[in-house]
């Protein structure tokens, strides 16, 4: 069975009163950084914040009553488990979740409030849907996929559905791709409807299966199966059913390296006020990172979630300032002296920088024996401001080098 226009629309009348209708907006200050007009679809306001939902829904929607009785199960590291969860137990349906080892609590939490149970086995996502290919087999569960199967595309592909209801001027769509059901349902929908709208994948740099798997071009010297903030995509083998729907559909597949997402991510938080996970912000780092293949162009941007561990957000925002020259980290050489550290506090209060961290080192470190090595982490305003604040340490005769490490 192949997924057409007409099952979307069927499963867009089956989600109705069920699924938010996300809003789609103009962003005024991203149009401006990336050079294109840009639209967001923020899927990460759904309830368990991803589009997840749709298709866990469309296809617990779908089940007998008899299978409905038996309970499901579903592998996921978050964004699936919780849709399924929210939806079965709505519907009165038992519901088990297999996640795999290494998934953040945080998610594990939010799926166990959600009503589900939670087993944590497998080292990989692989491994995961190997256990519950086995609650299938002893307990007879019915599996409900994450993105390889008909139903599931069928509900991804309301969003596409919505968006070209609610910004029907686009040249572009930008959608994150792993196993592939979003990427897919939007492709049957936009070639239905707009067939001469352009539905682009994107992809981590260092988990490119999809663009593969479609004979798109890579570039080469990733490290593949690497840790990837956008672990929400992290796929390694994409669902053949999406692969067939999206195959002569997608008009391109790009890949995104760590910074640009970390950045996007960021962008998010600064510019728009919303909580982006890596994987929904792909899509913007692929803006700014293949900027010429979008500038002037009306680009639809699908913002897959918002599920990104509070612990990740704090390190992305905080490397991020540092990459600004917001944060900078300077290591000195000071005299080993009474009202030394005084002296070097006194220059950088003249000089507007804020001291976060000292770190006062004497016994180790390569400072001479009558010196002593100083480690400090200052905010800052700018790069422009640090190399400011080295050129007056330098100038008082403290030897100061700024740490990148």
């Amino acid at each position: 069975m192949s997924v057409t226009e007409g099952d979307v629309r069927a499963a867009a009348s089956r989600l109705a009163g069920s699924i938010e209708r996300t809003p789609c907006l103009k962003s005024r200050v991203l149009s401006a950084i990336t050079g294109a007009e840009v639209w967001l679809k923020l899927e990460n306001l759904q309830f368990t914040a991803s589009f997840k939902e749709r298709g866990a829904l469309n296809k617990l929607l779908s089940l007998s009553a008899e299978e409905s009785a038996r309970g499901v199960v579903a592998m996921s590291r978050g964004n699936h488990a919780q849709g399924v969860a929210w939806h079965a137990k709505r519907l009165g349906i038992a519901v088990t979740i297999v996640m795999p080892e290494g998934t953040a609590y945080s998610k594990v939490e939010a799926t166990e409030q959600l009503g589900a149970r939670v087993v944590v086995e497998g080292a990989q996502l692989a491994d995961a849907e190997a256990a519950a290919a086995r609650f299938v087999e002893r307990d007879g569960l019915v599996f409900v996929p994450p993105y390889d199967d008909e139903h599931v595309i069928a509900g991804q592909g309301t969003v596409a559905l919505e968006l070209l209801q609610q910004a029907p001027e686009l040249d572009a769509i930008v959608v994150p791709a792993g196993g592939g059901g979003l990427l897919a349902g939007t492709a049957v929908v936009v070639a239905a409807l707009r067939p001469d709208l352009e539905v682009i994948g994107v992809q981590s740099e260092s988990w490119p299966g999809f663009a593969e798997a479609l004979g798109f071009a890579v570039p080469a010297g990733a490290v593949r199966g690497a840790p990837t903030v956008a672990e929400g995509i992290a796929v390694g083998r994409p669902g053949a059913r999406n692969l067939e729907a999206a195959r002569g559909r997608v008009a391109a597949m790009l890949t995104v390296g760590e910074e640009p997402i970390e950045h996007a991510i960021r962008l998010f938080c600064e510019i728009e006020k919303t909580v982006v996970e890596g994987a929904g912000a792909v899509g913007l780092a692929a803006l700014l990172s293949h900027r010429e293949r979008f500038a002037g162009r009306r680009v639809g941007l699908v913002v897959s979630g918002g599920n990104i561990d509070s612990r990740v957000l704090s390190l992305v925002l905080l490397r991020g300032l540092a990459r600004d020259g917001r944060l900078a980290r300077l290591r000195l050489e000071l005299p080993d002296e009474p009202g030394a550290l005084a002296k070097l506090a006194g220059i950088l209060g003249e000089h507007d920088a804020n001291i976060l961290e000292v770190h006062h080192q004497r016994t180790f470190g390569h400072a001479p024996l009558r010196a002593a090595e100083v480690e400090i982490v200052l905010e800052t305003q700018s790069r422009k401001h640090v190399a400011g604040v080295i050129a007056a340490l330098h100038a008082a005769g403290i030897v100061a080098t700024q740490r990148a490490d």
